[in-house]
């Protein structure tokens, strides 16, 4: 009998429910290339409205939606301001610098997240020309090496104070976005008043096979349709995923926190065990931990898979587990189970 696969590698592991995909199917399509797809003409328009923002544009990945954003607020020789677990850092291949000809200036913050008056210490003197200039900061919410945790967003309003005052562009990697909206019960045109750009991911917590959003004013969108043409993004009858995003959005958000119970109810047995070291703060659907120093990593995780059940090391001895749609309370029992005798 083969023992059903519990994956807590990530949320981008979901798949559709029956429900989504019989959605899919009835979608109306055509050829976005020409702007001619109504499904995604939809998406585009609920979430831009949902935001508050003038407009959005439909992108294969939050990578590249990413990576448009960094396009469209820079120029080649510049400086972007992250905190030195961010993803676009950290994950994006480079691409900051091969995409934008950018550098990045990294903060050292705590769980990915960083202070304005850190902030206020990276920004380069634009009279010393000898330094790149710098000209947008990046934040990541919620932040994914810093175990799922949520920004303050009065720390956000005065990092956009300090942007708006000293002229840097304000994107959000709001890739977990929702989960952190959730988490902090904080609405989404709070956010949209706040930034230049937002990126949303559709294919993790909300569940969708695939697809990004990438939301800012008209002027950008317009612009950022030739740079994801650009980066081969262009995309055809399209629709059937837009679809899979509008009913996402509409079914898929609030229950996220079913995700964030499950990931707390997995910390307080982990923090039980005499084999864990530290786990992090939970505040949504991330869990990472560590096994005490004389544990063997690699073992531990080998271990787990004879039960079918698949972590990820995200290295410097830390583990990661990730709850989502497919992860049921059935599941959670098995788990706890395993962890308990472990």
């Amino acid at each position: 009998m083969i023992k059903q696969e519990i994956n807590l590698i990530s949320d981008t592991i979901t798949r559709p429910t029956p429900e989504m995909l019989d959605f899919m199917t009835k979608a109306k399509v055509g050829d976005d290339v020409f702007n001619a797809d109504p499904t995604v003409i939809e998406l585009q328009q609920k979430i831009a409205t949902l935001f508050g923002m003038e407009a959005a544009l439909f992108f294969p990945s939050g990578t590249m939606a990413n990576q448009t954003a960094i396009k469209l607020h820079t120029q080649p020789a510049e400086q972007i301001i992250c905190d030195k677990w961010s993803h676009v850092y950290n994950y994006e291949s480079g691409g900051a610098s091969f995409h934008s000809g950018v550098s990045c200036k990294l903060i050292d913050g705590h769980r990915g997240m960083f202070k304005a008056e850190q902030l206020s210490e990276h920004i380069n003197d634009p009279e010393q020309y000898y330094l790149p200039l710098s000209s947008l900061v990046v934040v990541e919410n919620t932040t994914n090496k810093g175990g799922g945790a949520c920004w303050d967003y009065t720390e956000l309003e005065k990092i956009q104070k300090i942007c708006t005052e000293r002229g840097l562009s304000y994107h959000l990697d709001g890739a977990r976005l929702f989960n952190a909206l959730v988490a902090k019960n904080e609405a989404p045109k709070q956010y949209g008043k706040l930034f230049d750009s937002i990126s949303i991911c559709l294919s993790k917590g909300l569940g969708a096979p695939i697809g990004s959003l990438l939301l800012s004013s008209e002027e950008n969108i317009h612009n950022a349709i030739r740079i994801r043409k650009l980066f081969g993004g262009g995309m055809r009858q399209v629709g059937y995923l837009a679809a899979a995003g509008i009913y996402a959005l509409d079914h898929h958000v609030d229950r996220l926190e079913e995700d964030h119970q499950r990931a707390k109810i997995l910390g307080e047995s982990l923090m039980a065990s005499d084999w864990v070291e530290k786990v992090e703060p939970i505040e949504t659907n991330i869990i990472i931990f560590k096994l005490h120093k004389n544990l063997d990593e690699q073992l531990f995780l080998t271990e787990l898979e004879k039960e079918n059940i698949k972590l990820i090391s995200m290295g410097e001895g830390k583990l990661r587990i990730v709850t989502h749609l497919d992860f049921t309370d059935e599941m959670l029992s098995k788990v706890l189970e395993v962890l308990k005798k472990t």
